[in-house]
């Protein structure tokens, strides 16, 4: 099996017991040699300060690539390039940018008078500012705004000709659901990476919720065991398997690069990298 390219996504604390959780995820998973880290950013902006905090943090102490999330939530234009150039400023190289969430209490995204009024519009006014590699999300299930995969494959590809290169999947189930969206991908004329999102399952119930906002299908296999597998007090080593075996059918049909949504918990995320072939590096210290 071919071992594959991996990153992270990591988000900024709001407390200091998630602060400590955080940084205990980075220096678990840091040494796995990710290609990048992305850093994501609370809906409606919420956490642009602290999202500028840890990236800059991650990047300086660990020595990771780190991406920053940048999205159009409540901000004028010119904050949002503002908020870029302090980036680049920074050091920091690479951004994921995003439409974004409508604010806690909307039902809908509805754009800042200033400001972009979607994410192909923020795309080209930061790809003019020739300082970033962007990165940008990617729907293999209709995203709840969008009629329809073939819709969101469309947008998706109006947004790499503004200037990404790359797009990272929201995370999914089975193989599948990446399989038959990267092939209409390819069908459309879409010839840039596509990464997967992979999301390790550490508190299934929450999961569920998670995804019925995001539009990811949860299979009834899946309901059904995790009942089983909560009966028996087996629940992460079920997550460990299933994303396991999820990640190595996606290697078998030719996918180079993984990308884990690590929810700031460590432990399943390096059980999986372990079980895929992908061991720490050590740094070697000074030796006498």
């Amino acid at each position: 099996m071919t071992t594959p390219r991996i990153s992270f996504e990591f988000f900024p604390p709001q407390t200091l017991d998630a602060s400590f959780k955080l940084w205990e995820t980075v220096q678990m998973l840091a040494p796995l040699r990710p290609t990048f880290a992305s850093v994501t950013y609370g809906a409606g902006g919420t956490t642009r300060k602290l999202t500028h905090e840890a990236v800059t943090t991650i990047g300086r102490n660990y020595g990771l690539n780190v991406a920053a999330h940048l999205t159009c939530v409540e901000a004028t234009k010119a904050e949002t390039l503002e908020i870029a150039a302090a980036y680049a400023d920074a050091g920091v190289r690479e951004i994921v940018a995003l439409r974004g969430d409508a604010p806690k209490g909307a039902t809908r995204f509805t754009p800042h008078p200033e400001g972009f009024a979607n994410s192909v519009e923020l795309i080209e006014a930061l790809a003019a500012t020739g300082k970033f590699t962007l990165r940008v999300g990617a729907y293999p299930e209709p995203h709840p705004d969008a009629a329809d995969t073939l819709a969101d494959v469309r947008w998706l590809k109006r947004k790499l000709d503004a200037g990404a290169t790359s797009a990272i999947t929201q995370f999914f189930f089975e193989a599948e659901t990446f399989l038959r969206f990267r092939d209409l991908c390819a069908k459309e004329g879409i010839t840039a990476p596509i990464i997967p999102g992979i999301l390790p399952i550490e508190n299934f119930a929450g999961v569920k919720k998670f995804a019925s906002r995001c539009g990811a299908q949860v299979p009834q296999w899946l309901d059904d065991a995790y009942a089983t597998a909560k009966r028996d007090g087996r629940e992460e080593l079920l997550s460990v398997a299933l994303c396991t075996e999820l990640c190595d059918e996606l290697i078998s049909e030719g996918v180079e690069d993984l990308h884990f949504y690590t929810l700031n918990r460590p432990h399943l995320t390096r059980d999986v990298c372990h079980a895929l072939g992908i061991s720490p590096e050590v740094a070697l210290e000074k030796v006498a």
